[in-house]
């Protein structure tokens, strides 16, 4: 089995973990690419390299989502003891991944032995590691958190060419540059040599762009999670984010943008709490906010949306969040298992039809992206004609200040870069942000802060490559460099 191989796997894969958002110890990236690529050479056949890919995995994702275990603390943490068990059998999950690139990788490499040269298998591993981290993505609904390529995040120019290939694009050459050292010093010159350039070609692109467009509210109450439903206190949450919302300024608006579930309770047309909504609503514009809505009754089903609120407290457009959390809102087959779901305290929402472009008076048309969703690259627009801008609603409150919010505004950046919009994001506790075309934030709320962001929409790029054909550019990249590759047998 090797057990020293799979510890030294599981160090590595966890040193490469410590380089992504917040941290960005890029030195680590490539301590742990190197090790995953050192470790997959000497394994002796494709069984050991995937155990040992599989333990690097393991202890890669176990640093990228050890936030997830804050959620199981918020009061009343009647689950606490199921945290830690159920992060580290995630990882374990999510570590089959990066293992089985690594047995794929060598199998190759035996079956064909003219691919063998130093060059040629780190092209073929770092080519089984982009396919795998793409399934990561879509296998049992998937969970693409923390790419390759966000080790990159600190410098955004460095980011742009996921507006060609997408983040998996971007991730597959970022392998090849970790992966460097390997080759020896005149790959690592390369390797410089080549982030080099790709920094300043991002820059040149990045050419300025003005924010023209209508001017928006961002609203961030910091509304504690063990306190937000809690039904004494709805009056004064509501209230709150009124207060907020109709600051000085609030006459210019063409809308007020609420985080995800922003009121306190469930959401009826024609409920007593429109009312009360309907005072956040500019004269001019529309409250945009996300709540738990029952389109009929609670119990025929409640769906986390995105509700467009006109000053008559009437809900003139709405998107339902298409792509739910697992076990976190929805319990697979929950009508069929009721009386499981009661016994384990959860309910589930319902999941919505499809992906929406809104088109309200006054502003330009948008997608909006609920959460967890804006971590899927190539999924964060409706069908039809395309939005000027994307509009991401999110509760990060579960998380307390752990990596967990900043990665997921590092997700959201991706998203703009890719699809060439500007994004609006509320999150009840941060980070809050304006994020123009090329992914800079140019103004944000940070964590656990309480107030109001206004600002001008950003412009929309041209649809960049990405944004018209989606995943076909990461395959036509990948394509191009398995070209590199004779895998005619000797």
């Amino acid at each position: 089995m090797g057990w020293r191989a799979l510890g030294a796997g599981a160090l590595a894969g966890a040193l490469a973990g410590l380089a992504m958002p917040p941290l960005y110890w890029l030195p680590l990236a490539v301590v742990g690419v190197v090790a995953f690529v050192w470790l997959w050479q000497t394994a002796p056949g494709p069984r050991s390299a995937l155990m040992r890919g599989w333990a690097w995995g393991t202890g890669h994702f176990a640093v990228g989502s050890y936030w997830i275990v804050e959620a199981f603390f918020v009061p009343p943490a009647d689950y606490a003891p199921l945290g830690i068990p159920i992060v580290t059998g995630l990882a374990v999950v999510l570590g089959f991944f990066p293992g089985l690139a690594a047995g794929v990788a060598k199998w190759l490499v035996g079956r064909w032995p003219r691919l063998d040269g130093r060059y040629r298998r780190v092209l073929v591993l770092a080519l089984a590691w982009t396919a795998a981290e793409w399934m990561r993505g879509h296998v049992f609904t998937g969970f693409p958190w923390n790419p390759l390529a966000h080790v990159w995040a600190f410098a955004t120019p460095l980011l742009q060419g996921a507006a060609l290939v997408g983040v998996h694009g971007l991730g597959l050459l970022s392998f090849l540059i970790l992966a460097a050292p390997m080759l020896g010093w005149r790959a690592s010159i390369a390797a410089l040599v080549a982030l080099g350039l790709g920094g300043v070609a991002g820059q040149l692109v990045m050419v300025p762009l003005p924010a023209d467009g209508p001017m928006l509210r961002i609203v961030q109450p910091n509304t504690p999670q063990a306190e937000k439903f809690r039904p004494q206190l709805a009056g004064q949450h509501l209230a709150k984010l009124v207060e907020l919302s109709r600051q000085p300024g609030f006459d210019t608006l063409a809308a007020v943008i609420w985080p995800e579930t922003a009121p306190p309770l469930v959401i009826e047309p024609g409920g007593r709490a429109l009312a009360i909504m309907a005072r956040a609503v500019p004269p001019d514009g529309f409250l945009l906010t996300g709540a738990a809505f029952s389109k009929n009754r609670p119990e025929d089903g409640v769906w986390n949306s995105l509700l467009a609120v006109d000053r008559a407290g009437a809900i003139v457009a709405t998107y339902d969040k298409v792509h739910l959390v697992p076990l976190g809102e929805y319990i697979p087959f929950h009508r069929q298992l009721a009386p499981v779901s009661g016994l384990i305290g959860r309910g589930s929402f319902e999941e919505g039809v499809s992906r929406v472009t809104l088109a309200l008076e006054g502003l330009p048309p948008f997608s909006p992206v609920i959460c967890y969703e804006v971590i899927f690259p190539g999924a964060v627009t409706g069908p039809g004609a395309r939005p000027r801008w994307l509009l991401n609603i999110t509760n990060d409150a579960w998380f307390g200040v752990s990596s967990g919010p900043f990665q997921h505004l590092t997700s959201a950046r991706l998203r703009s870069i890719e699809e060439g919009l500007p994004m609006m994001r509320a999150a009840n506790t941060g980070i809050s942000a304006v994020i123009d075309a090329y992914g800079q934030v140019v103004a944000s709320l940070g964590m656990e802060q309480v107030g109001m962001l206004d600002h001008r929409l950003p412009k929309a790029r041209d649809i960049t490559p990405y944004g018209r054909w989606g995943d076909l550019t990461t395959l036509a990249f990948g394509l191009l460099l398995a070209c590199l590759l004779p895998f005619r047998r000797k």
